[in-house]
């Protein structure tokens, strides 16, 4: 029996068909790196802020050399711009799962406001990652206008259940958006507060405090007294 010439069709399909697996495997490897990268890179942008953190650092922690890294990532940026998407992507499924549990539009604006709230209270340095714009100070320096617009806008389409849910409770888009960003800044305030421990100056709770507010605005919406 003769084999098939390499150059004739048939020939030309056993190749293609031997070089799948191997493609496959190549694919598998790469994917891993860069999963022990984002990994790594994680671990020394908490401990050392984006800054702070340097492409050698991280790439010593992966066991990688610096010049490997660049074969998945063109920057320290992109590293981190991939860890914060990352992040994100764990709060939206956290905040998914409470939304499709409520019953009502009231339940499911609570869900994603104190949703957002939550994810962020229990992973405190999930947040440090998202305050990376204020690094050195209040001036914001961000990851490069593409990257910083990429993450803004999933950050929008995270909060969106909340002007989805007011929406649906009677308020107009404008309204809803501005409730939208309302809560987001609420939230953010109070967990800087709880996080520093500057809450406790005070004498109070900024999970009671979140929780009040998300019921003062359902109250607004509905028309109802505020349940507290």
């Amino acid at each position: 029996m003769s084999l098939p010439d390499r150059n004739s069709p048939e020939g030309l399909d056993e190749a293609a068909a031997a070089a799948k697996p191997r493609r496959g495997r190549r694919a598998a490897v790469r994917e891993l790196k860069r999963e022990l990268i984002l990994e790594a890179a994680r671990a020394v942008f908490e401990a050392e802020g984006l800054d702070g953190a340097s492409l050698r650092a991280i790439a010593a922690r992966a066991g990688y050399t610096p010049a490997a890294l660049y074969f998945h990532f063109e920057s320290k940026e992109a590293i981190y711009a991939e860890v914060l998407q990352a992040s994100m992507a764990r709060l939206g499924r956290s905040m998914a799962r409470r939304v499709a549990r409520a019953r009502t539009q009231e339940d499911r604006l609570r869900a994603a406001a104190l949703g957002f709230y939550a994810f962020y209270e229990k992973n405190p340095r999930d947040l440090d990652l998202g305050f990376y714009l204020f690094r050195g100070g209040m001036k914001p320096r961000g990851l490069g206008p593409e990257r910083d617009r990429a993450l803004n806008e999933a950050l929008a389409a995270l909060l969106e259940p909340i002007a989805t849910a007011a929406e649906a409770l009677g308020a107009t888009r404008a309204e809803a958006e501005r409730l939208m960003v309302e809560c987001f800044a609420h939230a953010a305030g109070l967990l800087l507060l709880a996080h520093t421990g500057r809450i406790r100056m005070f004498g109070a709770s900024a999970d009671r405090l979140m929780a009040d507010y998300v019921e003062e605005k359902i109250a607004m919406l509905t028309g109802r007294p505020a349940a507290r």
